[in-house]
């Protein structure tokens, strides 16, 4: 795969690290509980209109400013963004965040919508979805794909690049195939079971805090949400894990700014987010913490995002 060199995107891999102690770090080590259930001050609520059926959406900023996209992964939701919202909108960004097709206030929406309809949740219908969200803003967007949403964002990008300004993959599967295989506790089992048992896994896994540990707060609200979040999208989803395209050499060439952001303790070994980010010529970014630096490590993801887009080329 294409190896970083002194210029362009590719350059410094480093220059994001844990390390750094500035302003956005020290309100970060400030974070208390947290009520997830409260939007930002300003926050809009509303739905968007979607092949799968309707997305409920948040947003935060002025619509005319360049937006920045940020989709939550699998069993997640908007308010994962809550505490980086602020931070973008004040700078001159509109935020906009909204909940997979089948999880959380977007759980009607499915493949039983779509026309033909189908049976599964599949990388299309998200894919279709996702673009369907870009082109509802105001010219390219600033993509920030999470976890399984990071796939996704990788396939949108393929097929409509000239809405992207660039694309942030945080706690993204880092190799492709079989991307549960590098992850500790469940991933012994991940290549033996099928959708439905992998789903049970994995929602076990989050609720008793065994694959991600959080805080009392989040983790009502975690269990919250999953009174709504339809366990056919999950099961859907593990199994599209299990299968996750190697779009390495596409997003190499991608004359865009490129960041793969990630957790010192995140589900997958730092090592293979490090060469996922040199094998796409993309900067790294490393926070304290777990799987989820957007709710642990907020202030200083926004602040290396900013630093990221104040490079993107103007539209």
């Amino acid at each position: 795969m294409a190896e970083p060199n002194e210029g362009g995107y590719g350059v410094n891999p480093e220059e994001f690290d844990s390390a750094r102690v500035d302003a956005a770090a020290l309100l970060d080590a400030e974070l208390g509980d947290v009520d997830w259930l409260v939007p930002p001050p300003g926050a809009v609520h509303r739905s968007i209109d979607v092949p799968s059926g309707k997305l409920a959406a948040m947003t935060l900023g002025n619509p005319g400013d360049p937006c920045v996209v940020l989709v939550p992964g699998a069993t997640g939701s908007k308010e994962d963004f809550t505490l980086m919202m602020p931070d973008l909108a004040s700078a001159g960004y509109f935020a906009l965040s909204y909940d997979l097709a089948g999880q959380y206030q977007s759980a009607a929406a499915g493949p039983e919508n779509l026309v033909p309809p189908r049976r599964h949740y599949d990388y299309p219908l998200f894919v279709d979805d996702f673009l369907a969200v870009l082109q509802a803003t105001t010219g390219p967007a600033h993509v920030v794909g999470y976890s399984f949403a990071g796939i996704i964002a990788q396939l949108a990008y393929v097929q409509r690049p000239e809405l992207f300004r660039s694309i942030t993959l945080l706690s993204c599967p880092p190799e492709p195939g079989q991307s549960f295989r590098g992850v500790s506790r469940i991933g012994r089992l991940s290549t033996w079971v099928n959708g439905r048992v992998g789903a049970a896994l994995l929602i076990w896994g989050i609720r008793s805090g065994r694959v991600v540990h959080v805080p009392a707060e989040r983790r009502r609200f975690v269990n919250y949400r999953f009174r709504f979040t339809r366990r056919a999208s999950v099961r859907d989803i593990f199994t599209l894990m299990q299968n996750v395209p190697d779009l390495r050499q596409t997003l190499a060439e991608a004359p865009i700014p490129k960041f793969v952001a990630v957790g010192e303790h995140d589900l997958w070994p730092l090592q293979l987010h490090r060469l996922f980010a040199r094998a796409i010529r993309a900067r790294i970014g490393v926070y304290r913490g777990g799987h989820s630096p957007s709710e642990t490590s907020p202030h200083e993801f926004s602040r290396d995002l900013l630093a990221l887009y104040a490079k993107a080329p103007k539209p």
